[in-house]
C-alpha cells in the first residue's frame, strides 16, 4: 500500500521517493532538510465486553454504529489509539466513549492485521463492571446479546466478525488464547 507524501512535514519542500541509506524500500525524503517520512499502520483498539462471563446468562455488548463507514451496522466498541496512551488504556477509553461501559480488561485477545488499509486491530477480552450503559455520539444503541443472538450478517467489519468468531470458539472450548492473523 503506497502512500504518496508530496511535501515535507517539517519544511514544506517537495519530497523525492527514494530508498534511504540502510533502508529497504522507497520513502518520501526531503532533499532540503533530510527528513524521511515513515508511514506506518494505524492501531485500532477495542474490547469484547461480556456481562456475567462464563455464567448461564453470559452476554456480549455490541454497539450499533452512528457514523460511517458502515453506519447502522453492529460492532464491538473500538476506535483509533491516541498518542500518549497504551493499547489497554485506549481500548478501555474507546469502550467508555462508544458504549458508556466501564470494563475490567482480561488480556489481549486478538491482533488482526488489515494490510490493505494499513491498520492493526487489537481487541481485549473484557468484563463489564455494571450495566449502567450510555451510548456515546458514535453509537445509535447498545445491545447485550447471547452467542446465539450475534447478528453475524449485520456486523460492520471483517475484523469484528473474526474477533467474535474466535471468542465464540474459545468460549466453547473453555480456554481463551491470544490470536494473531491477517484479513484481506
Amino acid at each position: 500500500m503506497a502512500v504518496e507524501i508530496r511535501f515535507c512535514r517539517r519544511c514544506g519542500t517537495p519530497t523525492e521517493q527514494r530508498i534511504p541509506e540502510l533502508e529497504d524500500r522507497p520513502r518520501a525524503c526531503c532533499p532540503h532538510c533530510g527528513y524521511i517520512d515513515y508511514v506506518n499502520p494505524i492501531n485500532v483498539v477495542g474490547t469484547i465486553p461480556v456481562w456475567d462471563e462464563g455464567g448461564p446468562e453470559e452476554r456480549i455488548l455490541l454497539c450499533r454504529r452512528n457514523i460511517e463507514p458502515r453506519k447502522g451496522y453492529w460492532t464491538v466498541p473500538a476506535g483509533f489509539l491516541e498518542l500518549g496512551e497504551t493499547i489497554a488504556e485506549g481500548a478501555a477509553r474507546e469502550t467508555l466513549e462508544e458504549a458508556g461501559a466501564r470494563v475490567e480488561l482480561l488480556g489481549l485477545f486478538s491482533a488482526i492485521d488489515v494490510v490493505r488499509v494499513g491498520q492493526v486491530h487489537l481487541l481485549f477480552r473484557a468484563r463489564l463492571l455494571d450495566l449502567d450503559l450510555e451510548p456515546g455520539p458514535e453509537t445509535i444503541e447498545n445491545r447485550l446479546v447471547t452467542i446465539d443472538e450475534i447478528p453475524w450478517d449485520e456486523l460492520a467489519f471483517r475484523t469484528v466478525r473474526r474477533g467474535l468468531e474466535l471468542w465464540v470458539q474459545d468460549r466453547r472450548t473453555g480456554s481463551y488464547g491470544t490470536h494473531t492473523e491477517a484479513v484481506g
